[in-house]
């Protein structure tokens, strides 16, 4: 085992977790989650110190649509809680599936998920104009009824079909920093800040209470990779490595971007805030903020983990 002594954040993207291909049950995410677990413990065993965060979109959907379902009998659910829930599941869900991988590999670490708020501004114009949809398709009546009941904010969507759509504020605080910190200082594998991190926010009385909001992981994830100091950055998406002219003839993948070639790009329209967009933001974010003369962002496909770490696949990013 080599001894890179490195510590590195590790986004996982939805297809980690969920092959959009099929129903995303529990035994299909387990079968994921394994495959997930031997890639990221190929990296452990090369000496790397992880940090592993994770999406949660198609799980919060589902926890969403059971309580509406439910809605009949049961009350619904608050959206800070279905993130919590997803953490403490999908965490246990990745945490079991990396114990069993270390062992089989003789390597004696333990693995803990925290299950991390985050902090954000409730006076971030996103809570003013929410924009991020969450939850399944519905009829007019029934946003009428979830606008008067719940107070939701809903969009048309379809001819005759609305959703739910919510704030997307930037992260401002990880507030079980402390605790991951430690753990990480102690040799421990650490699982953090699923799904952005549960949104909180501070209120008159100084009292942190949920928000309805979601935070970008990859966001989430930048800032969770400055504070602690990490060497790398590691975004795993469903792309082998950033294009440019993404889908069209000309398309072209890049094998490394500096900082400023990044952001000339990101305005230029390349890389849109649906999908890429906010990776390459993040990217740009821990480069430049990172206390690390050398900190590092790869953006690549989960399976190719190994090859980029060694530079033949995936985008690295750096100062230049």
């Amino acid at each position: 085992m080599s001894d890179t002594d490195k510590t590195m954040v590790v986004a996982l993207g939805g297809n980690a977790i969920s092959d959009p291909s099929e129903e995303g049950n529990i035994n299909q995410q387990f079968e994921r989650s394994r495959h997930t677990a031997r890639v990221l413990c190929d990296a452990v065993q090369r000496g790397y110190r992880l940090i592993i965060t994770h999406g949660n979109g198609p799980q919060v959907g589902n926890v969403l649509r059971r309580a509406e379902i439910a809605s009949g009998e049961l009350y619904m659910i608050p959206l800070e809680i279905c993130v919590a829930d997803t953490q403490a599941g999908m965490g246990y869900m990745i945490g079991q599936c990396i114990t069993n991988e270390l062992m089989a590999r003789g390597i004696e670490k333990q693995i803990t998920t925290v299950v991390t708020s985050v902090l954000v501004d409730r006076d971030d114009p996103a809570f003013a104009n929410p924009t991020k949809p969450i939850g399944s398709r519905v009829s007019e009546a029934q946003a009428e009824q979830h606008r008067a009941e719940d107070g939701w904010t809903m969009v048309q969507v379809d001819d005759d079909l609305y959703r739910r759509v919510v704030a997307s504020p930037p992260p401002v605080e990880i507030l079980e920093l402390p605790v991951i910190r430690r753990l990480i200082d102690a040799g421990d594998l650490v699982i953090a800040c699923g799904g952005g991190g549960i949104p909180v926010i501070l209120n008159d009385e100084r009292h942190y209470r949920g928000a309805a909001a979601v935070i970008d992981k990859d966001r989430t994830s930048a800032l969770l990779a400055r504070e602690l100091d990490a060497d790398i950055l590691v975004i795993l998406t469903s792309v082998d490595r950033v294009y440019i002219n993404f889908g069209k003839p000309d398309e072209r993948g890049l094998d490394c971007l500096t900082v400023g070639e990044a952001k000339d790009l990101l305005d230029a329209g390349q890389f849109p805030e649906g999908s890429m967009g906010p990776k390459i933001q993040s990217a740009i974010d821990f480069v430049t903020q990172s206390s690390k003369a050398d900190a590092a962002v790869i953006i690549a496909q989960l399976d190719k983990l190994t090859e980029a770490l060694d530079g033949t696949s995936g985008t690295r990013i750096t100062r230049g």
